[in-house]
């Protein structure tokens, strides 16, 4: 995903496309142990976890990056995740990670919905549905 809080290194001279895209509440995860640090912060506060699981060099990730940050402002109530695949390689293969953006919806650690690729409309259909619960 890559322009959302993270930015490849050809970004780094487009100050204001980096701008537009650190916005939000999304939290860049970088260590595993920053991830159970989240998970256990978003159980505490009674948040259900959005992790979107991206890569800098893939299309459909910096398609839905202005998207995922926008719906991080929206709502609150959600916890919004950001791990690069190729920052966090074993940890993302030890979640099954076959294609990007994988989105996992998490409540109290436990995946409760999921979805593969840069679909907008399935995204906030998806999140209705875990808010909903």
């Amino acid at each position: 995903m890559g322009l959302c809080l993270c930015r490849s290194r050809a970004d780094d001279n487009d100050s204001d496309v980096h701008v537009e895209f650190v916005g939000g509440n999304v939290k860049h995860v970088t260590t595993k142990e920053d991830w159970d640090y989240k998970l256990a912060e978003a159980k505490n506060e009674g948040k259900i976890v959005l992790a979107n699981f991206s890569a800098t060099w893939c299309g459909p990730c910096k398609t839905i990056a202005s998207f995922y940050c926008e719906l991080s402002e929206k709502y609150p109530s959600l916890m919004f995740l950001l791990i690069d695949v190729d920052e966090l390689t074993e940890f993302s293969t030890s979640w099954e990670i076959k294609a990007t953006p994988t989105f996992f919806f998490l409540k109290d650690g436990q995946q409760v919905d999921k979805l593969v690729g840069a679909n907008k409309p399935e995204l906030q259909k998806k999140i209705d549905a875990v808010l909903a619960l």
